[in-house]
């Protein structure tokens, strides 16, 4: 059994996020010690992996409780879980694409700034005349 503090070093969490999460009842069934401590298992431990990865992946809250239902409806909702996913996936594609989009620009100034300090080329300006 892990106690939050356990949970936070071993999963790079805060304190407050966990507590958020557990008290949003994105940890379903915390269990407590003797002194009413929460306390969480190897499953509890595995599902905070898979929450803190939603969250990695810009999934809001509202939709991580949405797919934590799917979940706990057990292997009928396997197909479900598996939308969910395919459609955050496409999301995360399209924010790849654009930063590699931004990546290939700031490649592609950096080549033209290069080159504009060996001498290579002449300095222009998109925003005003050069002299």
């Amino acid at each position: 059994m892990y106690t939050m503090k356990d949970v936070c070093l071993k999963l790079n969490m805060t304190y407050e996020a966990l507590r958020f999460y557990c008290d949003e009842g994105l940890v379903p069934n915390v269990k407590r010690d003797k002194n009413n401590w929460r306390i969480f298992d190897e499953r509890d431990m595995g599902w905070l992996e898979s929450l803190l990865c939603l969250k990695r992946c810009g999934m809001s809250i509202k939709d991580m409780k949405e797919y934590m239902d799917l979940c706990l409806r057990g292997i009928s909702s396997v197909g479900e879980r598996k939308a969910v996913l395919a459609r955050q996936k496409q999301l995360l594609l399209g924010q790849m694409k654009e930063i590699q989009e931004s990546i290939a620009f700031i490649d592609a100034k950096q080549e033209f700034f290069d080159d504009i300090l060996a001498g290579k080329i002449q300095y222009s300006s998109n925003l005003r005349d050069c002299e």
